[in-house]
């Protein structure tokens, strides 16, 4: 038997070993919870499309949890009202599992060229590991829309809109105006002196927004007068899940958590990723600028469930790549690879559930918040990519796909990295 032959066959072995060892895994580790959240968008949408009641007045029954969203979101969701129940949870899930496949084929096309592996083999490993990964699982069980914000943000981030650049910013809009926090990119395209393309997104956003308002003039009213200065319809700040920077700081006083203490915490957070974003931008890495300003989303907004954290994962790719492309055998490698190894471990593992109930001590201030950490950590440290300017490489034919974009250089040793 050929050579190539017994590697596919290998490779495909080890695929489906780690297939069944992924299934094996969630079938003790991963929480079911029956589409809750789908079942609050769904529940609020049908009140408002078949029974006649505003969207933002619906409860879902025997909680505190309604519909939270921008009217444009309701929009996009509508469609929903006329689902019965089981067909929504195939769309839902099904769109989940479509937009985590696409963005991971993004960015990690250009990661297995570089590194040297068949592009199949590395796809269908990062998807198995992608199931396990505690964010991915929660977004796909709560039914959330997480990855389909990611995909907005990436298509324009790495530029993967045919014409390029000029349509940049319209991917960051919808995002926004489906959910306020991605408008954050807004900002990371405005400190990095992408002028044209945050008015691009700011232009996007308010087009949604204002055709929202006209469909549903009095929904809009009521989420931009009332709902959306409603915060006890998100649930509470100290709850486990809540893994931001506003969680660390209401788990340490419950009771009256100090607004200052996190504010101030917000303002270093948010000084240091203007810095490393810059960085990035003047490096031309754009998939460090998305891993980046993902991050640092998660740590400033007031409420971050550990769902919403898929944001990490392209941080967490990128450390693989920036691990692979390091010289075998060196420190540079392990240690990178042994970060990433570490972060997905505790990524998977549910460790801030077991602080739950009681989480104060040295120890619940530790592990209650190990997902912070981890945040802070890949904003602090995330490696940046230095483009070797074109002129300074042979000329290379260009790519129709977006993966080119990320993919700057053609080999790990045409490269120079650095941490900035």
């Amino acid at each position: 038997m050929a050579q190539g032959a017994r590697q596919t066959i290998g490779q495909t072995v080890t695929v489906v070993a780690l297939a069944v060892a992924v299934a094996a895994f969630l079938s003790v580790a991963a929480v079911r919870h029956g589409f809750f959240d789908l079942q609050v968008y769904r529940g609020a949408l049908v009140w408002w499309a078949h029974d006649g009641g505003e969207i933002y007045d619906y409860l879902r029954p025997g909680t505190q949890y309604g519909f939270t969203y921008p009217p444009f979101a309701a929009l996009v969701m509508l469609p929903m009202a006329y689902l019965a129940w089981h067909p929504a949870i195939v769309v839902s899930v099904a769109a989940g599992v479509a937009t985590s496949a696409v963005v991971i084929w993004w960015l990690l096309d250009p990661v297995s060229r570089r590194a040297g592996w068949p592009r199949w083999f590395a796809f269908a490993v990062a998807l198995c590991l992608a199931a396990a990964f505690e964010p991915m699982r929660e977004t796909i069980n709560f039914g959330q829309v997480n990855t389909l914000l990611l995909f907005l943000v990436a298509v324009d981030l790495l530029r993967l809109l045919p014409g390029g650049s000029r349509w940049t910013g319209i991917g960051i809009g919808l995002a926004t105006a489906i959910k306020l926090t991605p408008g954050i990119f807004i900002v990371y395209l405005l400190v990095t002196g992408r002028v044209r393309a945050a008015v691009t997104a700011v232009g996007t956003a308010t087009g949604a927004t204002v055709l929202a308002a006209g469909l549903f003039p009095d929904a809009s009213r009521e989420f931009w007068t009332t709902a959306l200065w409603n915060t006890d319809r998100v649930g509470e700040l100290a709850f486990i899940s809540n893994q931001s920077l506003r969680g660390v700081v209401a788990r340490l006083d419950p009771t009256s958590p100090s607004t200052v203490a996190w504010l101030a915490l917000v303002a270093a957070t948010a000084a240091l990723w203007v810095w490393r974003s810059r960085a990035a931008a003047s490096a031309g890495d754009s998939a460090a600028g998305l891993a980046l300003t993902g991050t640092v989303m998660c740590l400033v907004s007031p409420v971050t469930w550990v769902h919403h954290l898929v944001w990490l994962l392209p941080g967490l790719i990128l450390l693989v790549d920036h691990g692979m492309a390091a010289p075998p055998g060196s420190r540079r490698r392990r240690t990178l690879l042994v970060a990433t190894t570490i972060a997905y471990a505790f990524l998977i593992s549910r460790i801030v559930w077991a602080w739950e109930e009681d989480f104060s001590g040295v120890d619940g201030f530790l592990f209650s918040n190990t997902y912070v950490w981890i945040s802070l950590a890949l904003l602090a440290f995330l490696p940046v990519r230095r483009s070797i300017p074109p002129g300074r490489r042979p000329a290379a034919p260009v790519e129709p796909s977006g993966a080119a974009q990320l993919d700057q250089v053609g080999r790990p040793t045409d490269d120079v990295v650095r941490l900035t």
